[in-house]
């Protein structure tokens, strides 16, 4: 019986140690010896420079903005789907668009914002614009905000779903309003789906490149466009590498942060 399952066992090892511990361990190894000695000097110079500690700050508050405007739009949204009928429909269109690729959506939304696109159409027949709309935060935020919308709404669906109604009937049997019965039962309960979808929204938006080149337009500066700029233009790859190593320490505390033992031990706390 154990042969059998280390015969399951070893593709995935495999597969795990080829493409995520190697590839880790490479990164790390290259940034303590880009200088062809073994030292700290990178992550040194990450830490003393102005310019990389304004780069984590805008990408954690880039991040903090990604996930805040989210989650305002996707909570309501989510709740109100598990009240709907043909759910399966409505969740359908909703996952439609994670189908496209990411590259595509960025062009369109470049064709929608731009001074010839659609919003400046629609303005101008007010007598306003052209306005600036591409190549700004506003733009950039709007964007990821949109892309990432989707990844928020299914696992707080799901939480939402899976609270049993006889909670909310018995709240309602005693008298609750509406109000107390989201304080109370509905928000506690839809927790776990929240800080899924917390996770999968603030890690990746950490990182974020391409979105920062094509609707910021260089003007939205992150660790992730740092990580491009090093491993593709100056060929830097040691720095490149000690933002990589530095932005992966970030993105596992935040994991831990909202990860399920620390849930547990707040619970036991209460």
């Amino acid at each position: 019986m154990k042969n059998k399952r280390w015969f399951f066992l070893l593709p995935y090892s495999l597969w795990i140690g080829l493409f995520v511990v190697l590839p880790l361990l490479m990164i790390f190894w290259t940034s303590l010896t880009g200088n062809g000695s073994i030292s700290l000097e990178n992550f040194s110079n990450f830490f003393t420079n102005a310019t990389f500690l304004r780069m984590t700050l805008n990408s954690f508050w880039y991040a903090l903005l990604i996930t805040l405007f989210t989650l305002l739009v996707s909570y309501p949204v989510a709740y109100i789907l598990t009240k709907l009928k043909n759910q399966q429909f409505w969740l359908l269109l909703i996952i439609l668009p994670t189908w496209i690729n990411l590259l595509l959506k960025a062009y369109a939304f470049i064709g929608i914002f731009g001074k010839g696109g659609l919003v400046n159409n629609f303005l101008h027949l007010f007598g306003i614009g052209p306005v600036n709309i591409l190549f700004t935060n506003f733009a950039f935020i709007f964007v990821a905000t949109y892309i990432e919308i989707p990844f928020m709404i299914l696992p707080i669906y799901t939480a939402i779903k899976e609270i049993d109604p006889a909670l909310i009937n018995a709240a309602n049997d005693l008298g609750a309003s509406k109000w107390q019965t989201f304080r109370y039962i509905i928000w506690p309960l839809s927790l776990p789906g929240v800080e899924s979808g917390v996770q999968a929204i603030f890690i990746p938006s950490l990182s974020l490149f391409m979105l920062t080149r094509l609707i910021g337009g260089n003007r939205v500066i992150t660790l992730g466009t740092a990580i491009e700029e090093y491993f593709t233009t100056t060929m830097n790859w040691s720095m490149g590498s000690t933002i990589g190593v530095i932005l992966i320490v970030m993105m596992v505390a935040v994991m831990v942060m909202t990860g399920e033992k620390n849930k547990r031990k707040k619970e036991v706390k209460l």
